[in-house]
């Protein structure tokens, strides 16, 4: 009697459970949003691998953002007039008037070059690369981005923000050169840019003290510009939030739930990952002050609100073997997760460093040999079939199982009526011995068991048309 109530308590309780509409969006695994039941089976959060150094180096330079455009990919970085011009040895007026912001670009993301512009010209520069300077403190962080809002004007498909606010001792240098705060930019190329209007538009006392990689984008999910900065949080680096829906007013502030007990968290570093942009990867900087200043990666994700996933907190790129990485503030990713081959990802860091992983490739649902199951939540979809991006050893397998919202198999759509899969691929469509065909079942909400040995799972979607 005991054990039928429970079940009846079980059923009951998953009938009342919102399904979740996906559409045909690609789902990552990055939180548990669709995760429900598992059995043998955990999230994983995978290694980026270092790329092989080049023999022209790649660009360098602290709160660099890289963007795809249609025909290139575009490299913004902080380059400096006289490098041995200091904040501590010279003061911030003599530090920041020495910042440009240099420019590179690449066909593929991997080779770069660098352009000769003649906008602005500088003996330390002889590329003739640099696209902003004399611009006071906006260089420290100029940070850009391809504004993807329908019917933007092209004088403003590029917009960026850039700025510092001055801490209390740095009165008579905000006296003398102006209130600080987050100011905007726009260009039609990213290449010449003017700014959008004198005034910040991210006010000065919203900072402690912006001088971080504060970056602004469009979300599609949002339907607003969203943008995350650096500010102190009860004595720590942390990350706050604010958007808008004209990139020229914006909503309070909101200090966002990311930080561990004592953690500084020292660049947002927050963007839309391209394949599912409804979901906000970040790789914010952990810096541990106390160690020499040594810094390393961590991954978490977000989609939208006040807080942080960290499912993950231990380190997602750390300093490496190499004596540089351990130097202080060494590491910083860049600004722009992007697709350099057919399956892989490439990232950006500090010291010319490019890290690779396969796409989608950050977190994964994993089980070992001895196999294990992964059931997800009831949701609903749109679409014919179910495509995945998976990865099994050569004795692993997967198979999947449609059910309803209460966790019945649906005929036809059974794990012992699924061909068996196995290999590795970014992109294979399910089967079923009637084919793959499961569009009867959108709209409907429905749940998938995973049965998986030896396998990785890294996303899935629903979509309209099979590929090869």
């Amino acid at each position: 009697m005991k054990a039928i109530l429970i079940t009846l308590l079980l059923v009951t309780c998953l009938r009342a459970e919102e399904p979740i509409a996906i559409g045909s969006r690609r789902e990552l695994f990055v939180d548990r949003l669709l995760v429900g039941e598992m059995k043998n089976t955990t999230l994983k959060l995978h290694e980026p691998i270092l790329a092989e150094p080049l023999r022209e180096p790649r660009p360098n330079g602290h709160y660099a953002t890289v963007l795809k455009a249609a025909d290139k990919f575009q490299f913004y970085y902080r380059g400096d007039k006289d490098p041995k011009v200091t904040w501590k040895t010279h003061g911030i007026e003599a530090y920041h008037d020495g910042e440009v912001t240099l420019y590179a670009e690449s066909k593929d993301g991997i080779a770069w070059t660098r352009p000769k512009f003649g906008l602005f010209e500088h003996p330390s520069f002889p590329e003739g690369n640099i696209v902003l300077m004399n611009e006071f403190t906006v260089n420290h962080n100029f940070t850009p981005f391809i504004d993807t809002k329908p019917g933007v004007p092209v004088e403003q498909k590029y917009k960026a923000l850039g700025g510092i606010a001055f801490q209390p001792h740095q009165s008579a240098v905000r006296e003398k050169r102006g209130v600080g705060g987050l100011k905007a930019y726009v260009s039609p190329d990213g290449i010449h840019w003017k700014k959008l209007r004198e005034e910040p538009v991210i006010p000065e006392d919203w900072g402690k003290y912006f001088d971080s990689q504060n970056y602004a984008f469009w979300s599609e999910s949002e339907q607003c510009y969203v943008c995350y900065f650096r500010r102190f949080i009860k004595g720590y680096r942390g990350i706050a939030r604010t958007t808008s829906t004209d990139f020229i007013n914006w909503t309070p502030l909101v200090e966002m739930r990311a930080n561990l007990p004592n953690e500084h968290l020292y660049t947002p570093c927050t963007q839309p990952y391209f394949r599912a942009p409804h979901i906000y990867v970040a790789m914010p900087t952990r810096f541990m002050d106390k160690r020499g200043a040594a810094t390393d990666i961590l991954f978490m994700s977000t989609r939208g609100g006040d807080h942080y996933d960290r499912e993950f907190t231990q380190s997602f790129i750390r300093p490496g073997l190499s004596k540089d990485g351990w130097l202080n503030r060494a590491n910083y990713a860049a600004i722009g997760i992007h697709q350099t081959s057919d399956t892989e990802l490439s990232m950006f860091l500090t010291g010319g460093r490019r890290y690779t992983l396969r796409l989608d490739g950050f977190v994964s649902v994993n089980a070992p040999l001895a196999a294990g199951e992964f059931i997800t939540k009831p949701f609903t979809f749109t679409g014919k079939q179910l495509e995945i991006n998976y990865a099994t050893s050569a004795a692993g397998q997967v198979r999947v199982e449609l059910q309803d919202a209460a966790g019945k198999p649906i005929p036809g759509l059974t794990l012992e009526d699924c061909e068996p899969i196995w290999g590795d691929h970014v992109s294979r469509i399910v089967k079923w011995k009637t084919g793959d065909e499961v569009s009867a079942h959108a709209g409907k909400p429905v749940r998938l068991r995973f049965e998986m040995s030896d396998a990785d799972l890294f996303s899935m979607r629903f979509q309209s048309d099979s590929k090869p």
